[in-house]
């Protein structure tokens, strides 16, 4: 590696602090760097709590969790205890994320969803709920990989008009999704009244999604970046990342963890 670039990113690195931008249909800040609540399997580990209080003492203050996760209700625990030891002065310094299940994404059950992640939460309100797959299945499970047999047709408007409500109720700030595609957008934005503030999607240095980003960008639609180390050990991800030549060979040369370089990597070209 030339050392003038070397050099660069190190000076970059060392005056990093964790930005903000804000979304288009709220005024709320959302952290550009976020702690994944996600471990596989799902609910295998009994110190979660720890890990974000832990979290939240390092400096994090933005949470993504799922129903399917099975981490709402350590998460919010873990919040519980942050303002009771003043770690956070207000739930408003943070912004919690979760997501609807492919079992709940039917019209009727959108909202008691967001409720029962509410009552897991301990919260009044999330900052940001997902639509997590452009999926349905049959109501109950909570499962991945989910059944084809109790796959069911996706009803993009009865969903979206319902996640539009979570918000007009204020059981959510922002509303969104994760894993669609640009063609998937296209026909959420033509239904929408309130279009997705967000599009959570896999993306690392391997896997850049240039195509979506750049349609995202157009429609005012932020893209939040989930495992951005490859996910190794997942039944999603791969060891592509973590065992990039390359990427070791930077990481090496400016003295950094490959993961302390892809934070810079993903605020660089962000």
């Amino acid at each position: 590696m030339r050392s003038g670039l070397a050099e660069t990113i190190q000076r970059s690195m060392a005056n990093i602090t964790v930005p903000n931008t804000r979304l288009n249909t709220n005024s709320k800040a959302i952290p550009l760097l976020g702690f994944g609540t996600a471990e596989y399997p799902f609910g295998s580990s009994d110190n979660v709590r720890e890990c974000l209080l832990d979290a939240i003492r390092l400096g994090y203050r933005h949470f993504d969790s799922a129903a399917l996760y099975q981490s709402e209700q350590p998460l919010g625990e873990a919040v519980a205890e942050a303002l009771e030891l003043g770690l956070v002065n207000s739930r408003e310094e943070l912004f919690i994320t979760t997501k609807l299940w492919c079992s709940d994404a039917h019209g009727d059950r959108v909202v008691p969803a967001l409720q029962t992640s509410l009552k897991n939460l301990g919260l009044e309100y999330v900052d940001l709920y997902l639509v997590h797959w452009p999926v349905c299945v049959k109501a109950g499970e909570y499962e991945l990989p989910v059944k084809k047999e109790d796959l069911l047709p996706f009803d993009y408007e009865g969903v979206w008009k319902a996640m539009e409500e979570c918000q007009q109720l204020g059981l959510a700030k922002s509303i969104g999704v994760s894993n669609f595609s640009c063609k998937k957008l296209e026909k959420l934005l033509s239904i929408s009244e309130i279009p997705p503030a967000v599009n959570q999607v896999e993306v690392n240095p391997l896997w850049q999604q240039q195509k979506l980003r750049q349609f995202c960008n157009e429609k005012g639609i932020h893209i939040t970046a989930y495992s951005p180390l490859g996910a190794k050990g997942t039944l999603w991800g791969s060891d592509r990342v973590m065992e990039s030549e390359v990427l070791q060979e930077i990481a090496k040369a400016i003295g950094k963890t490959l993961a302390q370089l892809q934070f810079w990597l993903h605020k660089w070209f962000a």
